[in-house]
């Protein structure tokens, strides 16, 4: 039964359900905020971002490793997320809107590629201080209209 189960597989497959998870809990801030980018946006763009990075660093040929470098596809995501989260952004006369939505997809994107890198408790915190930093960002709209 042990040739069966693939464990570098699993820990990928856990792996990308924590990207999942974590996506999610930021994704659900903003779905119930009414944002544009909601839940499903947010865990695509963690569960895309952990995938590339899985595919980049573990997929590869042993052979390949020397002759293939690895971190462009960090800096591609990077670069694809930058271009996502620009489209985010809506000015129209001097009113800026959009720019927290961008900056959490990219912070979102961020999470995943360090969970596919296999680091759990830095995105965790990652999570938990983006989530935190969004919902005091309503109490503070609350605040002024009460």
């Amino acid at each position: 039964m042990d040739g069966f189960i693939n464990w570098m597989e699993v820990d990928m497959i856990i792996r990308l359900l924590i990207a999942v998870a974590l996506g999610a809990v930021i994704g659900f801030e903003r779905e119930i905020e009414h944002k544009p980018a909601g839940l499903r946006t947010y865990i695509f763009v963690s569960m895309g971002a952990c995938l590339f990075t899985i595919s980049s660093f573990y997929l590869l040929k042993d052979n390949n490793i020397g002759s293939f470098d690895a971190t462009r596809i960090a800096a591609g995501i990077v670069t694809g997320i930058s271009f996502i989260g620009a489209g985010s952004i809506i000015a129209t006369k001097g009113n800026i809107m959009g720019i927290t939505t961008a900056a959490s997809l990219w912070v979102t994107a961020a999470i995943g590629l360090m969970i596919g890198f296999g680091s759990y408790l830095l995105p965790v915190i990652a999570t938990i201080i983006t989530f935190i930093i969004l919902r005091l960002g309503r109490v503070k709209k609350k605040l002024k209209l009460g």
